[in-house]
Parts: structure tokens; sequence; C-alpha cells
């Protein structure tokens, strides 16, 4: 396992060399937790973009009630979820990760969209956790009609759901928990219910409150 891990990772800095030229460092975002990661010891940490930073201002108490840390970057995508996992998440010796990103690689964010690229940053992050006795948890991409900064994108619930059913199926191929936000938020057109979101991608408080049932009930039955 270690093998693939080094060549994978080997495989994407190259492949990902255009993009994150200009500073490896800067493209993760090391500094965000880097001093909050000395004092804390929790339970479970929640991993992700702007969905995930985003419930940590929100619903504050969701995660200190319940030993949770947030660490979310908004707009980051999978490369650099990657880029960060050790510190974030493996050198915090939580007991399990809850991952969610995916929907800023369809955006765009850092780059031409590479479907294989995701679940392969995916996979890779959960076989790290794995291999370092951390319980996965790999979540469902939230819905999205439309990404409001990239108009251009077309067929974005597609995307999602294509994305999505790679994701579910990584889970069930190598004995991962899924926690499947998407179906709980989305609408009959595949974008998500209006008064679960701000602005057709982020999420409300009402929209979180739905998340947090979901999440906490299935981390629970991880953890037993």
């Amino acid at each position: 396992m270690k093998q693939r891990i080094f060549l994978f990772f080997l495989s994407l800095f190259s492949s990902c060399a255009c993009l994150f030229a200009q500073d490896l460092t800067a493209a993760a975002n090391f500094g965000r937790y880097a001093e909050a990661n000395n004092t804390i010891s929790n339970r479970v940490v929640f991993l992700g973009n702007s969905i995930t930073e985003g419930w940590v201002g929100a619903h504050p108490e969701f995660f200190t009630d319940n030993g949770f840390i947030g660490r979310g970057i908004g707009g980051q995508t999978s490369p650099q979820l990657l880029l960060r996992f050790r510190q974030d998440v493996i050198n915090l010796h939580p007991q399990a990760v809850v991952i969610n990103i995916g929907t800023n690689d369809i955006a765009q964010n850092t780059g031409e969209y590479s479907p294989q690229l995701t679940i392969d940053c995916i996979q890779s992050m959960a076989e790290l956790a794995h291999a370092n006795g951390i319980k996965v948890i790999l979540s469902s991409v939230t819905p999205a009609k439309e990404y409001p900064w990239r108009k251009e994108i077309k067929d974005v619930p597609a995307k999602i759901d294509a994305l999505n059913a790679n994701i579910k199926a990584l889970a069930e191929a190598d004995g991962y928990a899924y926690l499947d936000y998407n179906i709980l938020l989305r609408d009959a057109t595949g974008g998500m219910i209006k008064e679960y979101t701000i602005d057709e991608v982020h999420v409300t408080h009402a929209g979180y409150a739905i998340m947090e049932k979901a999440a906490k009930e299935l981390i629970e039955k991880v953890l037993k």
C-alpha cells in the first residue's frame, strides 16, 4: 500500500505541476489551521471546502458539543485536501474522518476537471486514514444547479451525480461508510432545495441542521 500511495503522489505532483507551480504551500494553505492543530484533541475531523468551513461558523456548538473538529477551507479541491491531509487529519489522531470534497473540482477552481483525478485523491486520503487506524466516512457532494462564479460550466447536477456514484462505489468496495447529504438536500432538478441554500451552492442554517442529523447518526454507528 505504501508503494501505491507513493506512486500516486508522484503522479499527482507531475500532472498538477502547472496548477501549483507558483507555490505548493500556498496552494494547500497549510497555515490555515497550523496553530489550532497544536492545541486540540477530538474524536472526528470534518475535512472539506467552504461547505465544511461555513458549517463551523454557522453551528459551532455542533462541533464543540460532540468532540468534532472542522478543517474546511473555502474554494479548495481534492488535490489541495490531499496535500494537507497529514497535517490536518492524521497528525490529530482522530477516531474518524469525514471527507467532503469535489464540488470545486467540478467548478474547475484549480484547473480542468478530471473525474479520475478527483476520485483518486479521495481514495488516497481514505487509504492514508485507514493505514493510520482512522475510520473513514466518505460523504457525497452537496447539490448545485450551477456555480455562480462559473456559470459557463454546464450540466452541473449530472456531473455531481456521476462523482457521487463513484464516491459511493469506492466506499462500498473498500468498506468505508458513506454519508449521502445530496439526497437529503436536493430538489427535483438536481439543485439544492431553496430553503437549504443561500446561493445555489452554500448551505443555510436549515440545511446544516439536516446534515447534522445524518452525520451524527452515522458517526455514532461507525464509532461503536
